[in-house]
C-alpha cells in the first residue's frame, strides 16, 4: 500500500542543492518514524536518513551526515531532506517510507528521481 507521495527530485548540476519532500496519506496513524532511502541504479537501496516522530531524532548515513538535513513537519505528516554539494554519485531514485509502532518500514512511494550531473 502506497502511503507517501515524494516530490522535488530533479536534475542540477554538481555542487547544487536539492530539497526532496513527502507527505504521507492522511491515512497514516501512529507514526513511529519517516525516512529517506536511495537507489543508484544497479546497487541497493540505502538508507539516506530518517527521523523519529516524536522526539525528532535523526539518523544519517555516515558518508551523507553534514551534506544532508533531514527534517519533519508532525502536523502536515511530511518528512524533508535538504541535499547539498551534490555529486554525480547521488544520481538515485530517492525513496520515502513510513515507519509505524506495529510495522517495519512500509508505505513506500513511487521516488523522485535525482540526477546530478553536468
Amino acid at each position: 500500500q502506497v502511503q507517501v507521495t515524494e516530490s522535488g527530485g530533479g536534475l542540477v548540476q554538481p555542487g547544487e542543492s536539492l530539497r526532496l519532500s513527502c507527505e504521507a496519506s492522511r491515512r497514516v496513524f501512529r507514526i513511529a518514524a519517516m525516512g529517506w532511502f536511495r537507489q543508484a541504479a544497479g546497487k541497493d537501496r540505502e538508507l539516506v536518513a530518517a527521523i523519529r516522530w516524536s522526539g525528532g531524532g535523526a539518523e544519517y548515513q555516515d558518508a551523507l551526515k553534514g551534506r544532508f538535513t533531514i527534517s519533519r513537519d508532525n502536523y502536515k505528516n511530511a518528512v524533508y531532506v535538504q541535499m547539498n554539494s551534490l555529486n554525480p554519485e547521488d544520481t538515485c531514485v530517492y525513496y520515502c517510507a513510513v515507519q509505524t509502532l506495529e510495522s517495519g518500514w512500509s508505505g513506500w512511494g513511487q521516488g523522485t528521481q535525482g540526477t546530478v550531473s553536468s
